[in-house]
């Protein structure tokens, strides 16, 4: 195992690199002047002409003039110091700005993650074991619906029906804080910091519910048409002794193809979400960063957002060997 994991993390070096290099390649041939955009937001203002002269010391100023191949060369040596240098927009360390918004997008997500796997496993399950019935038919429509509703759409009908658009006024409809909640006590901002996140949560929650569900109900289906499961009916042991211990730990192994999205999805978080409720995660960070081409900034995020997908896939292929024991890391490194 130790060394399948040593050739494994030694992979993610180069493959970083390449992720990078066409990250920053991409970003930097997108339209639009970050020099421009960065001098109509200083102190002349928009209405103020831009002469050229400007144009390039602004672009001097930060490394643009330079050619492509030597501005990705300065970036690494900052990014092999763990420096993703300073924001175009406020001259901020790009570090800092995304230490303020990960912890809200992290929790946003646990959360929703949490619910989505404590309610889409026993759903397929109960699917599975209930298919072509009444139950899965109902099941099957309802989450079907659920997996083709838009985020953004369901987020503005809660707020136009649930959150003082048009009808009822019953959850916040933006930030995570109700103005003035600082001078109460503590179990009065926990419970408004929770009746905020109740909407957000829903809208990141319902879309990874059905599909997550589908995926555990075709898993279960698959393992419990195998021959080993007809063997353990046959000996007599009860449904429920079969599907709990010999179908469902084999029935997870798909389920935990998707592990290798989670960090990368806790990290990037909803843009849209996060835009409508005016969550400032990094959702809201990135989506600022991309209208204000800010390059710092976008190459921290999607940077974190590679190394993170290369984590969750090394984590998916040792939950597979702990879940499954016919998956050894010894046959893994022999093929």
């Amino acid at each position: 195992m130790g060394r399948y994991l040593l050739k494994r993390i030694l992979l993610i070096l180069p493959t970083l690199f390449g992720i990078t290099l066409m990250t920053f390649i991409i970003v930097h041939l997108t339209p639009g002047d970050p020099a421009e955009l960065k001098i109509k937001r200083g102190a002349l203002g928009a209405s103020s002409p831009i002469t050229k002269e400007m144009l390039e010391q602004t672009r001097k100023l930060y490394g643009l003039d330079k050619p492509l191949y030597v501005q990705y060369g300065i970036w690494l040596k900052r990014f092999a110091r763990l420096d993703f240098g300073d924001s175009f927009k406020d001259s901020r360390p790009v570090w800092d700005k995304i230490r303020e918004a990960v912890p809200i997008t992290i929790l946003l997500n646990v959360i929703s993650i949490l619910i989505i796997y404590l309610l889409a496993v026993p759903l397929g399950v109960l699917s599975a074991v209930k298919s072509r019935s009444f139950i899965d038919n109902v099941m099957t429509v309802a989450l079907f619906v659920l997996y083709s509703l838009p985020a953004f759409w369901v987020a503005q009908l809660m707020i136009t029906f649930l959150a003082g658009g048009d009808y009822w006024d019953i959850f916040p409809s933006f930030g995570l804080h109700s103005e003035g909640v600082d001078t109460y006590g503590f179990w009065v901002k926990y419970a408004d910091f929770t009746w905020h996140l109740v909407l957000p949560v829903i809208c990141l929650t319902y879309g990874g519910l059905a599909y997550l569900s589908r995926m555990e109900r075709v898993g279960m289906l698959e393992v419990i048409r195998q021959d080993y499961i007809r063997t353990a009916r046959a000996k007599g042991l009860s449904e429920r002794v079969v599907i709990l211990k010999h179908a469902f730990r084999n029935s997870l192994i798909p389920v935990l193809t998707l592990m290798a999205g989670l960090l990368p999805a806790m990290l990037g978080g909803s843009v849209i979400i996060e835009k409508i409720f005016n969550i400032r995660g990094m959702g809201w960070l990135t989506f600022e960063a991309v209208l204000n081409r800010d390059y710092p900034v976008i190459m921290g995020v999607f940077t974190l957002s590679a190394l993170l997908t290369l984590l969750g896939l090394l984590m998916s292929d040792i939950l597979y060997a702990m879940v499954d024991p016919r998956i050894s890391f010894g046959e893994v490194e022999g093929g």
